[in-house]
């Protein structure tokens, strides 16, 4: 039988890229349900194409538009963030792709694993900001949650067959982004359109300036820590920049494992899909021979000092990772708009970790106001979580305590 797939996201670099992979095996895999956020004309050409059972725009003033260009086609249009949420539970899809970018993508998938859907997870800040939440309660459904980037696929494929074996380590690989050769200096006046200039990857905005700034290995590390049951010592991060070795594990005996292949998105989202079976592909092969050499090195932390907020952030629990991401989000964003400068964006984040009010067991509810609170203090809107009444720039003042919750509730 053919699985029926959900892609939340699939107007971006991943949903896209998942698109392909589907229209290649048809035999496999249907579309069920497409969403995005903006790009309406794009979603209706997908709709097209693969036919789905339903479509959701999450700007819900682009349903007009939207319902138009599907009007001469059998399929239902709705929009906004709940229509995502509420696509995502429907029973006629297998599995959901969870490859919507920032926090917007954490219901969704929340609702997907109470109506027992497998997930397939491109979206990071699930597991940052929720990961404690998210595993229990996959377990309680007993969902499988499947690893779409390439670096906890290839830590996922490396575990095969050693469930009985300790694991001594993880071993992330970074390529180190465009500016692993930059001084301290050089990168106060990197723009916008050089850190958009991957060296490996294709992907979109907001992932490749993470990439960049390397808050998205920092962000990987959490991930994998809820993802293998593995604490943040048992972690670590090589920059690698040849990008061929995608992760690595050490195990107890002194063996490590690794995982190689070409930087090709394709090859992690298909294994995803057809796991725990291969499928053939015409993805282009790793020619070794092709690679004189295979390097590695240690992160510079000074430089690049996003990567240790993360893993301060991981080590201090409680709802500081939800800030940490928060953060990144409305940095990350105000670089893209040009407000601020690059070195200025972990700076942000370091002041948000400090400032914003600790819990020490939050609850999903206060997980969700955490990232409203952080947001809003730069002065940002996110698209159904954040109030028109955000701050200016900066910081309110705001007096820090602890909280702690009795129970962790779902």
């Amino acid at each position: 039988m053919k699985k029926k797939i959900a892609i939340l996201g699939s107007t971006g670099s991943i949903g896209t890229q998942t698109l392909e992979v589907i229209a290649a095996h048809p035999e496999h895999f249907e579309v069920e349900t497409l969403t995005a956020n903006n790009n309406a004309e794009l979603l209706a050409q997908q709709a097209i194409r693969f036919q789905p059972n339903a479509v959701v725009i999450g700007n819900k003033e682009l349903y007009i538009s939207l319902k138009e260009l599907l009007a001469h086609h059998p399929v239902k249009v709705y929009a906004g963030y709940d229509a995502i949420a509420q696509v995502a539970a429907l029973p006629s899809a297998d599995m959901v792709v969870a490859a919507m970018v920032g926090f917007s993508g954490l219901m969704p998938v929340v609702k997907a694993i109470e109506a027992g859907k497998h997930i397939a997870l491109a979206n990071k800040e699930t597991l940052v900001v929720a990961g404690e939440w998210i595993t229990k309660l996959a377990m309680q459904h007993q969902v499988t949650i499947l690893p779409v980037d390439s670096e906890h696929s290839a830590i996922f494929q490396c575990l095969q067959g050693e469930q009985y074996n300790p694991v001594a380590k993880l071993i992330l690989t970074a390529s180190g982004g465009p500016f692993r050769a930059k001084t301290a200096g050089e990168l106060l006046h990197v723009t916008k359109e050089e850190a958009l200039r991957h060296p490996s990857w294709n992907m979109g905005a907001k992932i490749t300036v993470d990439s960049a700034t390397l808050m998205n290995k920092g962000l990987e590390v959490i991930e994998a820590r809820w993802l293998f049951d593995v604490p943040a010592e048992r972690i670590e991060v090589l920059v690698h920049p040849q990008s061929v070795i995608h992760s690595m594990v050490a195990f107890a005996d002194g063996s490590v494992k690794a995982q190689m292949s070409v930087p090709d998105m394709r090859a992690p989202i298909q294994y995803a899909l057809s796991y725990p079976f291969r499928l053939t592909s015409d993805f282009p092969r790793l020619n070794l021979a092709e690679y004189a050499t295979l390097t590695f090195e240690q992160p510079d932390m000074q430089r690049f000092p996003a990567l240790g907020l993360a893993f301060e952030a991981l080590k201090t629990g409680g709802n500081c990772p939800c800030v940490m991401s928060a953060a990144n989000e409305a940095a990350v964003q105000a670089f893209l708009d040009g407000h601020i400068g690059f070195t200025d964006i972990p700076r942000w984040i370091e002041q948000a970790m400090q400032q914003i009010t600790f819990i020490a067991n939050p609850t999903p509810g206060q997980l969700m106001e955490t990232h409203r609170e952080t947001v809003e203090s730069f002065g940002f809107r996110v698209p159904g979580l954040t109030s028109s009444r955000a701050a200016p720039f900066g910081f309110q003042e705001r007096h820090c305590e602890e909280r702690s919750n009795p129970e962790f509730r779902v």
